[in-house]
């Protein structure tokens, strides 16, 4: 995606007054729907791309935009853009699944959150084909915002939840140090 269509997207997302939330912080259990505002500069830049493999496998090509100054070891500071383009099929479930599981290495949370972490990521992620992207927006002190094909999925505010989330792929904790290396182009972008 270059970074034109990027800001297009970020436009449209901008211009929606309400998005559909899938739970409101600290309440327990399922949530109706509440608006959330998406609230991010125009000034984002591309920072980095990665791959990620697995046992030699695509499994998806991660691109990340932040406001010029980002600082990686303070991410959850910085608005920022990160989209997921898909090189195999997934379900939802399955990203939700180890979305969680990975941000189990980032941080600590109860399994109370878990539980509602779970069920949200799970109404917003859909199920994925070999070229489907989808794009998340973090809004620090707010949560994030997920969007597909310039189309709203919904969002999860709970910031806590967002700085845990986009560490999957900024935290030092990751479990991928080589893909966040590309991905904050501290050191060579990897192939496509």
């Amino acid at each position: 995606m270059n970074a034109t269509r990027l800001l297009a997207m970020l436009t449209l997302a901008a211009s929606c007054a309400t998005l559909p939330n899938a739970m409101a912080a600290g309440k327990a259990g399922p949530v109706a729907p509440t608006a959330m505002t998406v609230s991010l500069p125009a000034n984002l830049q591309p920072v980095g791309n990665a791959t990620m493999r697995f046992l030699g496998w695509n499994i998806y090509q991660a691109s990340l935009w932040a406001a010029p100054g980002f600082n990686p070891q303070r991410y959850a500071d910085y608005p920022l853009a990160l989209e997921l383009t898909y090189s195999r099929s997934f379900t939802g479930k399955a990203i939700a699944d180890r979305s969680l599981e990975e941000m189990r290495r980032i941080g600590r949370f109860t399994p109370e959150q878990e539980k509602q972490w779970q069920q949200a990521l799970a109404e917003i992620l859909p199920d994925v084909q070999e070229g489907d992207k989808i794009l998340g927006l973090h809004q620090p002190g707010q949560g994030a915002v997920f969007m597909q094909s310039g189309r709203p999925l919904g969002s999860i505010r709970d910031s806590e939840f967002s700085n845990l989330f986009f560490g999957i792929w900024l935290s030092e904790k990751t479990s991928e140090p080589a893909l966040r290396q590309s991905l904050l182009a501290l050191g060579k972008p990897a192939a496509n």
